[in-house]
């Protein structure tokens, strides 16, 4: 069975900074297209950034040049660096593993969320 933990949310003043982690569990983590997505107070979910098993990260628009996304494959880890937060980064914050399962499709698997709250 797949799990993937989040951790690294909290409280932090605009401008300031968080890194937020995902270990997973019970996949081939190497073989996974990891991304991070947020959901915010009576807004849908939002792909925040992804990054393939093959490398190639990619940003929403409105985090570009403030987040980075990265992944640690001898740690089953995917981390999200995010730098310069402002009042639209408060929210929960989604790992997502997608991993192929050849003719059977593929393996959709989303972890608990973390909440950042970003207040002064």
């Amino acid at each position: 069975q797949v799990h993937l933990v989040e951790s690294g949310g909290g409280l932090v003043q605009p401008g300031g900074s968080l890194r937020l982690s995902c270990e997973t569990s019970g996949t081939i983590f190497e073989r996974n297209d990891m991304s991070w997505h947020r959901q915010a107070p009576g807004k849908e979910r939002e792909l925040v950034a992804g990054i393939p098993a093959d490398g190639g990260a990619h940003y929403a628009d409105s985090v570009k040049g403030r987040f980075t996304i990265s992944r640690d494959n001898a740690k089953d880890t995917v981390y999200l660096q995010m730098n310069d937060l402002n009042h639209e980064g408060k929210a929960v914050y989604y790992c997502r593993a997608v991993e192929p399962q050849g003719r059977f499709g593929v393996l959709d698997c989303w972890g608990q969320g973390t909440q950042v709250t970003v207040s002064s």
